[in-house]
């Protein structure tokens, strides 16, 4: 029987300033809370066939609520990459600025596949942080931003440059479809931040923010044999808890036989992933806000079929389970 996920979630009070802007907090305890600020909480899912195919063409007439205590009022299903917000987040070190420069026809391309609605961005980092090219649909004029100087010193601060990444979508119009996407490229070596990777962890989930980390590895003897220097914790985390992915390039049999470095294959793998997700969205009955336990459960239809939310595993249904707080505002969709 495949295994279940249940997710409980709780519907924060709304301020009269609020917007339309979601924010999910999953925190450490036995099941994750995710929280919310809206009536309509949304989640990306990866929907795959046995045999690990992406599956298109579905439409909410292919999922079964069950919905018992008539908790949620509508469902909300899309595709969820035809429109995608990207921001690429560059470390400036040294080591990486060759390979790096290299990358930028791959990495634009990357962009040009999704709609002409999107948005690309590119932010640099060492010790400090720069957004040398704001959010534009304009591929021109984020291609200048790949081709920088190396930073004079060995410091870095990785994870506050994640913080600044997560907060640059800020500027954006809050869009119910649209993907937001960091496409970080690093070594993996931070000696400088001042902020967590579990605070830019949770930064990125509130504002629905995923990391897709590329991490370009120094190595170094370990134990008598050339190896990859361990990245700094939370470092692979970003991507692994924010819905994201996360690809090693190289390894020490191939440090040993320098080459150029292509990413293309990651852009590809990256293009892949997200053309593969979905959107899946609860509108919550108002009637429902009564600070009581509600469970309810969407099936994927069609035979050998399933479907994750974030990190978690595949199953052909996932449960879930609210608890929603009375009296706050109702905003329009």
């Amino acid at each position: 029987m495949l295994r279940k996920i249940v997710l409980a979630f709780i519907l924060a009070c709304l301020h009269e300033s609020a917007n339309h802007a979601l924010a999910q907090q999953v925190t450490s305890d036995q099941d994750d809370v995710i929280r919310t600020s809206t009536e309509l909480i949304l989640f990306p899912i990866r929907i795959r066939d046995k045999k690990g195919r992406e599956v298109l063409g579905l439409t909410d007439q292919d999922l079964i609520l069950k919905d018992p205590d008539q908790a949620t009022s509508g469902l909300y299903f899309a595709r969820g990459a035809d429109r995608v917000a990207l921001l690429f987040a560059l470390d400036q070190s040294g080591s990486l600025r060759e390979i790096i420069t290299q990358q930028e026809d791959a990495a634009l391309g990357l962009f040009s596949r999704f709609g002409e609605r999107s948005s690309v961005g590119v932010l640099r980092f060492s010790g400090t942080t720069l957004l040398a090219a704001p959010f534009t649909q304009n591929p021109a004029e984020a291609r200048a931003a790949f081709r920088f100087r190396a930073a004079p010193n060995q410091q870095t601060a990785i994870f506050d440059a994640g913080a600044i990444a997560v907060n640059a979508f800020d500027s954006l119009p809050r869009v119910r479809s649209e993907r937001r996407i960091v496409v970080l490229i690093s070594d993996g070596l931070d000696n400088l931040s001042k902020t967590s990777a579990d605070t830019v962890i949770k930064s990125a989930l509130e504002k629905h923010v995923s990391f897709y980390v590329i991490h370009l590895p120094l190595f170094a003897p370990i134990d008598g044999r050339l190896a990859v220097r361990r990245p700094s914790k939370g470092f692979k985390e970003l991507a692994e808890k924010t819905g994201g992915k996360y690809f090693l390039v190289g390894d020490a049999k191939s440090a040993l036989v320098p080459k150029e470095t292509d990413l293309t294959p990651i852009f590809k793998a990256i293009e892949e992933d997200l053309k593969s997700q979905y959107l899946l969205g609860f509108y919550i009955s108002e009637a429902k806000r009564d600070n009581r336990k509600h469970e309810f459960s969407v099936t994927l239809k069609p035979e050998g079929v399933e479907y994750s939310l974030w990190a978690r595993g595949y199953s052909r249904t996932q449960n879930f389970m609210i608890n929603l707080k009375p009296g706050a505002p109702k905003l329009p969709d």
